[in-house]
């Protein structure tokens, strides 16, 4: 009786299975992240990583600084790699910026934050 009465679990995608390299699947590092960090009251931080390692960070760094008139840094993360620091609300510049300096593509771009 129990040979008539089989059980087929179906197969689910699995979001905390480690993603092979080779697959093309969510969690692709070909995306450059932009976020906001809020600080304390209006203050806040904006941060970009994701950019390939062939670009030169300080110079991307300081064209921001010059072209929205704020100040930032590079930090190295042993997980994320080398990511910009902007201080303020930088997230439509940034991304305007990348694209129109042909750094990045506009569907490359992921906008975080409020």
């Amino acid at each position: 009786m129990s040979s008539d009465l089989e059980i087929q679990i179906p197969t689910v995608f699995d979001p905390f299975k480690e993603v092979d390299a080779n697959s093309q699947g969510t969690g692709s590092k070909d995306y450059v992240h932009v976020r906001i960090q809020q600080r304390n009251g209006r203050k806040s931080l904006t941060t970009v990583q994701g950019l390939k390692k062939e670009y030169k960070f300080n110079k991307i760094l300081k064209d921001f600084k010059k072209e929205f008139c704020c100040n930032g840094t590079v930090v190295d993360d042993s997980e994320l790699g080398q990511v910009i620091q902007l201080q303020g609300d930088q997230r439509k510049n940034v991304s305007q910026f990348l694209v129109q300096a042909g750094i990045v593509k506009k569907d490359q771009i992921k906008l975080h934050g409020f």
